[in-house]
């Protein structure tokens, strides 16, 4: 059986992205072809074949298009090129077909939010006077005062500071005119009233699904469309998330009118054979709310942030399990999981105890063995719940979070904007290593990697772990290779089981088939050992931890397992 045959053997009668593991790649950290210390999509091509053993179904490809890299690539200059530091429209198309040959789909990012200020359109705004059409793409609004010198309203970036930057034309005048960006002063924010935006964006999917693209995560998919009325924001009232200090309510995210942007999007994919498909990165301030986004004439599913953010909490995580799934129900969608991404600490620092139990927000000295060790557990019973999972390039090694980077390695505009007060994203955006011995751990030919790799790393390379049946990535491997096997995994029904232990958490996966087995998911998240109740069996079929035995006793065996270990049984 080739790489195809055994990828698409695991296919049920389902569409493929209802229960999809979609492996998430940031380009410039994944595998340079050309030893400029950048990942490349050459880079990308060349490990195909990792991917596949993994056992993903579909890679998302974080941005790779033109541009000046002020956010790693979500300022996008050129919608339709790909970056030369990165490589070619012609790689791009060498790794789709690379990847339907192998039997993978590939997902790519799209930034409809805003653009780079480096993008043709914003630079013929400053080429142009006040009222041209040029302007009416941008959220541009005149200052308020008799001067026109402070802001349009007292919005902040989502990247710390001030969301408004007064318009300097090209030619160095000073407007009375001031323009809108939730990220940094060079993503100028679009505006979706404008029919030439919301033209220019169908006709970007339709360039990208013309060359076998098969489908698209949307970055900042809830904040497209903002209260016209541009109200002040009441900073002191709203409590804001631990993750990029995003505001769960705001005028400017998940307003109504962006779902007639989705809706418009879902007819040019539907147009496609197969139907190209749509994720979005949305946050929402509800389960409900959410679920909205997954209308059938919207997008087939969105990142489910709440369960990320519920942190190895149990009773956080059965809420967020029941309102995602209760919700999702409503609008016959699939959830989608996520534990770890380009933007968030990795979740095997993120998961470890910290003396005062809360949640590790920012660097400190953690215990890097007990965050691994939850993070292994909290992966397998992730993969065990209904729809589909995304995982970030480098937890399949147990990567940790890079907290001691050099300030002047540092890149992310977070950490500029925030003068340094906010170490930012780039720790979880260091280069992977591929062999514990070469020069940048195999990540490229050459000794450069754009972030500095841990020396530790050299432990947790991929020809380190790769035949280790302990290691993380060996256990990656069952699992998935155990998820696609069955068929009461993946999308479906699922009921929890009221008897168990104190401290964890347990549910039964099965099929729409009356007297079929199913699959028992397990996650014990106290710090003690755990008998499970006989009635739920002994045949195990997935292990987080080798702290799991099956121990024989007057009421018959049972499942022993270890603290913050999880296990699939059949049953």
């Amino acid at each position: 059986m080739n790489a195809t045959d055994r990828v698409c053997a695991y296919r049920r009668d389902r569409d493929w992205w209802q229960d999809a593991v979609v492996y998430q790649v940031y380009p410039r950290s994944f595998a340079d072809s050309d030893g400029d210390g950048i990942g490349d999509l050459p880079g990308i091509l060349d490990r195909l074949d990792y991917l596949v053993d993994l056992g993903i179904d579909a890679v998302w490809i974080s941005p790779f298009y033109t541009s000046p890299l002020h956010d790693g690539g979500y300022d996008v200059a050129d919608y339709r090129d790909v970056d030369e530091r990165l490589g070619t429209l012609a790689d791009i198309d060498s790794l789709i077909a690379g990847a339907h040959e192998r039997g993978l789909r590939v997902i790519m990012d799209i930034v409809p939010n805003h653009t780079s200020s480096e993008h043709r359109w914003f630079r013929e705004v400053l080429e142009s006077e006040p009222g041209s059409p040029a302007w009416a793409r941008y959220l541009i609004r005149p200052g308020k005062g008799a001067d026109h010198r402070e802001p349009p309203n007292n919005w902040r970036s989502v990247f710390h500071g001030p969301g408004w930057s007064r318009l300097v034309l090209a030619d160095g005048t000073q407007t009375d005119y001031w323009y809108l960006h939730l990220f940094d002063d060079t993503q100028p924010d679009l505006d979706w009233t404008n029919p030439e935006v919301r033209a220019e964006f169908r006709d970007t999917l339709r360039f990208w699904f013309d060359r076998g693209v098969d489908g698209f995560r949307i970055d900042v998919a809830h904040g497209l469309v903002k209260d016209p009325d541009l109200p002040d924001m009441d900073y002191d009232a709203i409590p804001e998330s631990e993750i990029l200090g995003v505001a769960p309510h705001a005028p400017y995210w998940d307003q109504d009118g962006v779902h007639e942007i989705y809706r418009e999007w879902r007819e040019v994919a539907d147009q496609y054979e197969p139907p190209r498909i749509f994720c979005g990165e949305t946050w929402a301030p509800t389960a409900e709310r959410l679920a909205l986004y997954q209308r059938p004439d919207e997008l087939h599913t969105s990142f489910n942030f709440d369960y990320l953010a519920a942190g190895w909490n149990l009773d956080r995580m059965r809420r967020s399990i029941d309102a995602t799934v209760e919700n999702h129900l409503k609008v016959g969608a699939p959830p989608t999981w996520v534990l770890s991404n380009h933007d968030v600490i990795r979740h095997a620092t993120r998961f470890a105890p910290t003396p005062d139990g809360k949640a590790v927000t920012k660097p400190m000295v953690v215990d890097a063995a007990r965050g691994l060790r939850r993070a292994r557990a909290a992966t397998v019973f992730m993969l065990g719940l209904p729809g589909s999972a995304y995982l970030y390039q480098g937890e399949e090694l147990g990567l940790p979070e890079v907290f001691d980077l050099p300030d002047d390695a540092r890149q992310d505009p977070v950490w500029i904007r925030s003068k340094g007060t906010d170490t930012g994203r780039d720790g979880c955006r260091v280069p992977i290593p591929w062999q514990g011995t070469a020069p940048s751990y195999g990540f490229g030919p050459g000794p450069d990697t754009w972030l500095p790799q841990p020396e530790s790393w050299a432990e947790l390379a991929v020809d380190v772990q790769d035949d280790v049946e302990s290691s993380t990535l060996s256990l990656y491997r069952r699992a998935l290779e155990r998820r696609h096997a069955e068929d009461a995994l993946g999308q479906g029904p699922m009921a929890w089981l009221d008897d168990a232990p104190d401290g964890v958490l347990a549910l039964r996966r099965s099929t729409e088939e009356d007297g079929r087995p199913g699959v028992l998911v397990v996650i014990n998240m106290s710090a003690e050992l755990v008998h499970l109740p006989p009635s739920w069996g002994d045949d195990l079929l997935l292990e987080s931890s080798d702290d799991v035995a099956v121990v024989n006793t007057d009421d018959g065996p049972h499942v022993v397992i270890g603290a913050e270990t999880a296990v699939w049984l059949r049953g």
